[in-house]
């Protein structure tokens, strides 16, 4: 569009102007809806165990507005556990050896047919003045094959566990009163080999826009540096869903981290048609820019208002920043305009304790952690990645290499790939799109250079700013590899890479898989037998490479742009080089909490900018006297000096990316190192032999997490001097007030450990549900006795014109593993005017808070068979098409959870904590036999 100027007397009226109606509120509302949600499980094939869902004559899919059985408005999910979003149903199910080797064996999906349906529920509110807007649903994600209703009305089926999704809900709202959302989602289906979680995992949105607004993920903010200054091409679709047609004013303006207005634009544009989509574009100069960059992550703001009619009807906002990025064959990574090496990592969505439901405090904190290793670069592997996520690496400066889940050329395949890179095109963070990953059958042939180039233009037509690669194993020769514009080696042990650069001289290069070694945190000799991996430095099998094999290779090489390790973090399923009872990997550089392996060390000293010096292992090797050790040091340091108790065990030089290496008998007491730069000793690292355990420490990690509401916690314990026990595996309770805890972990990839402490609730059903009829409409206040060839099938051949006065109900329900600190509640669905319950014989009353519940005292309860009766009045049919309800209830059981606990391991743990909304101090606490009590207080 053409831009419009105005005369620079008019400037600062028209800057006031434009400052003033970005102020003005817009009709444009976006709010978060993750509290109170209802979730059960449902069943995968059985439907009476999925709630009778599409058991209805007429289906969702047969006549408009009919979900039925979970899926209606109206169904009574009172007995349902109560939750908030994000949620992660996979982690907390318990470990099973025939359960998926790739998911880290949890019981869960399609071996698993009662575990792998998760079904949620949650009541909004509309109010009548929203009556004229677009209302619509926003998921961020949802794992997996979701089904959605609103208000009983199916809205939609997404099939990918990965991609966000919006369903409008206009038509369908009860204004000024209650709404229904429903979510079934399947995850019987696995999309990737490692841990996907299961559920909604990431957040929900309800949003309301003005008819014409800025369609989702509506605007494309590029630009070009020319100078000293950047120009901006910002680029809005705009959708028009009501009638409304005349002039729009479409004002774009652009502010500052400091909320300053930099610059602004207005230009005169004609309404869409209705139903249509318009694009317009408009030019904007940003004088001196502050770039976007690893060390200065400079982010700016650009409001999208419309106005119309002299009104702000709309305004969406865009984070962006300004910066360069160049590929160059020769000399590899240029961040504006400067050599830049990537130092990546892959990592999957999952942390510890809490599986895939990451709350967004958990996005900072790893990639704080990654960035303290000295990493400047993400691959999202190998998916589409949650929103939080990107948000993190733009504000936190984390280069990220976004992946599509599956190659392919057909609908399915491209609109997942522009889905994800129209959501994520404007965030500076990201500078290459993936298109696909070890996809071996097409690898090496003509149907994978055929893809690739279709996915390459594919993605080049939605943003021509930023390059496309694929990561590729199975030879570096042909097929996908001829064709991509970045190559992706994976692995230097899987092709000639100088050979493949020799070909294909103008094709740049990165490792975006290397790596792929086995550590387990703490242990310094392999153990087959427990599954332990010595954490030193290892060739993980002849044809791969260590982790220092591997940064030597691609440090080494100008026109290699740098490598992505396998993996930053460890994480859930593919428990390589073992199975059961392994449950997690082994190739992180941190375990699956963050906290740092050896390795991490390694990197920290030629990735980072600070001095490093590092000393493995730990000094408690009791009963192994005069043993020979196997010393390491990771420094950046000149030179490095060990001593033993104080003697020299000689000093040693530093090769570049190296590290040093000692045979040290063993003896207790103090293992120092010393590191010199220019002569000059400038760090002392130590490990010592630390006594027994007396003290528990609790620690919490301020520097990696954002102001929020959820902490990270380290659990360890230490001697009577306060010095960390390296060996120590105590079981540690913990007890919080003001808070909750979201998970505990500790790093063991062995560790069969409950990740989660939650209540089991179990739905058991009334059976064998019979009547009589009563003449008198006087209800019994004492069980009387019945005749036993009295009863009848309950409802059966009703006549409800010829009702009897009352009827008395029988059924039984079974309770298994009855105990006396378990929660036994009767929801009752009404099935009459007036109604009593009794229990074995025993008059119940209602709840205080609902006159439809029933909470038993468990001493009128048996192991096994009990009876219920229901005394009650008939309900009489106003219509004679009117459904009656036959269903007179569910019994809820509730298993009151064991206490929160988790075993050290290698003298750590990790609890994730969240604070109540309206506490003013949590107070965490933990203890161990043997050891002292300790509390933390957070305010």
């Amino acid at each position: 569009m053409k831009t419009t100027f105005v005369p620079k007397a008019l400037l600062s009226f028209f800057l006031l102007l434009s400052f003033w109606v970005s102020a003005q509120k817009s009709d444009r509302e976006l709010i978060l809806i993750d509290k109170d949600w209802r979730f059960s499980f449902g069943h995968l094939y059985d439907t009476k165990k999925d709630f009778g869902h599409a058991e209805g004559y007429f289906s969702y899919l047969t006549k408009t507005g009919f979900g039925d059985g979970s899926a209606a408005k109206d169904f009574d999910d009172r007995a349902w556990r109560k939750l908030d979003l994000p949620h992660d149903w996979a982690v907390e199910q318990p470990f099973s050896e025939s359960a998926s080797f790739s998911h880290g064996f949890k019981a869960a999906g399609k071996n698993y047919p009662e575990k792998s349906i998760g079904w949620y529920r949650k009541k909004i509110n509309i109010l009548e003045s929203d009556l004229g807007k677009v209302i619509s649903i926003k998921f961020d994600g949802v794992f997996r094959n979701s089904k959605v209703f609103f208000n009983g009305f199916y809205l939609g089926t997404e099939q990918s566990g990965y991609n966000g999704f919006e369903y409008d809900v206009t038509a369908y709202v009860n204004y000024g009163g209650e709404n229904t959302i429903v979510v079934r989602a399947d995850a019987s289906m696995e999309e990737g080999w490692f841990y996907e979680g299961a559920g909604i995992y990431r957040h929900v949105y309800l949003q309301k826009t003005n008819p014409i607004y800025v369609k989702e993920n509506g605007t494309y903010v590029t630009s070009e540096l020319k100078n000293n200054d950047a120009e901006i091409t910002a680029e809005v679709s705009i959708e028009n869903k009501g009638n409304s047609k005349g002039n729009l004013e479409i004002i774009q303006t652009i502010f500052d981290a400091s909320n300053k207005q930099i610059t602004t634009n207005s230009e005169k544009v004609s309404a869409p048609e209705f139903y249509k989509t318009a694009n317009f574009t408009s030019k904007l100069s940003v004088k001196n820019p502050l770039l976007w960059d690893i060390d200065t992550p400079n982010l700016y703001r650009l409001v999208t208002q419309i106005q119309q009619n002299g009104k702000i009807i709309d305004s969406y906002e865009t984070i962006f920043g300004i910066r360069t990025i160049k590929f160059d064959p020769e000399n590899g990574f240029f961040l504006n305009g400067k050599p830049l090496k990537l130092k990546g990592t892959n990592n999957h969505q999952d942390h510890a304790g809490i599986g895939t439901a990451l709350p967004d405090e958990i996005q900072y904190y790893r990639i704080k952690k990654l960035k303290e290793m000295g990493s400047n670069a993400y691959r999202c592997s190998h998916h589409p990645p949650t929103p939080e996520l990107l948000k993190a690496c733009d504000e936190l400066g984390m280069l990220v290499i976004d992946e599509t889940r599956l190659m392919g050329i057909n609908d399915y395949h491209l609109n997942d790939l522009q889905r994800m890179m129209e959501r994520d095109r404007n965030h500076p963070s990201v500078f290459c799109w993936s298109v696909g990953n070890e996809e071996w059958n097409i690898e090496g042939g003509i149907v994978g250079e055929r893809v690739t180039n279709v996915m390459q233009n594919f993605a080049k037509s939605i943003d021509s700013t930023r390059p496309v690669t694929v990561g590729i194993s199975s030879g570096f020769k042909s097929g996908i590899s001829s064709a991509v514009e970045i190559m992706g080696y994976n692995y230097l042990g899987n092709g000639d890479i100088d050979a493949h650069r020799n070909q294909f001289k103008n094709q740049p290069g990165m490792g975006t898989e290397e790596g792929s070694t086995f550590a387990t945190r703490g242990i310094y000799f392999t153990d087959d037998a427990k599954h332990y991996q010595s954490a030193y430095d290892k060739k993980p099998r002849p044809t791969f490479y260590s982790i220092e094999e591997g940064w030597k290779f691609y440090a080494g090489r100008p026109y290699l742009a740098g490598m992505f390790i396998w993996t930053g973090f460890d994480y859930r399923g593919e428990p390589t080089p073992y199975g059961w009872p392994s449950v997690t990997s082994y190739f992180g550089m941190m375990d699956v909490c963050g906290f740092p392996k050896d390795n991490v060390f390694y990197l920290k000293s030629w990735w980072g900018k600070e001095p490093v010096l590092h000393l493995l292992p730990h000094w408690n090797w009791i009963g192994m006297e005069g043993t020979a050790i196997d010393v390491w040091a990771y420094s950046n340091c000149d030179e490095v000096e060990l001593f033993l108790n104080k003697k020299s065990l000689g000093k040693k030089k530093m090769e570049k990316n190296g590290h040093l290496e000692w045979k040290v008998n063993y003896a207790p007491g103090t293992l120092e190192a010393v590191g010199y730069k220019n002569g000059k000793k400038v760090l002392t690292e130590t490990q010592k032999t630390t006594a027994k355990a007396e003290n528990i420490k609790l620690s919490l990690d301020k520097e990696n997490v954002v102001k929020g509401n959820v902490s990270v916690v380290t659990v360890e314990v230490t001697d009577k001097n306060g010095l960390h026990v390296p060996t120590a595996n105590d079981e540690i309770e913990f007890a919080i007030k003001g808070g909750k805890i979201l998970g505990v972990g500790n790093g063991d990839p062995t560790s069969l450990e409950s990740d989660k402490f939650i209540d089991n609730i179990d739905l058991v059903a009334i059976n064998n549900f019979k009547e009589q009829k009563v003449n008198t409409a006087v209800l019994p206040q004492q069980l009387l006795n019945y005749s036993e060839n009295e009863w009848v099938e309950a409802f059966k051949d009703r006549d409800y014109k010829k009702q009897a006065a009352s009827y008395i109900y029988k059924g039984e329900f079974d309770l298994k593993n009855k105990s006396a600190s378990n929660i036994v509640s009767f929801f009752y669905k009404k099935i009459g005017v007036e109604t009593v319950v009794f229990i074995n014989g025993n008059k119940v009353e209602p709840s205080a808070e609902d006159a439809q519940k029933y909470t038993f005292n468990t001493a009128i309860l048996k192991e096994g068979k009990n009876t219920i009766h229901i005394a009650a009045t008939p309900l009489q049919k106003i219509k004679d098409w009117d459904v009656m309800n036959t269903d007179p209830g569910i019994i809820q059981v509730i298993t009151p959870a064991e206490p929160w606990k988790r075993k050290l391991f290698n003298g750590y743990a990790q609890i994730i904590i969240q604070k109540d909304e309206n506490a003013k101090e949590v107070v965490f606490s933990a203890s161990a036999k043997g050891l002292r009590t300790t509390t933390l207080s957070l305010k």
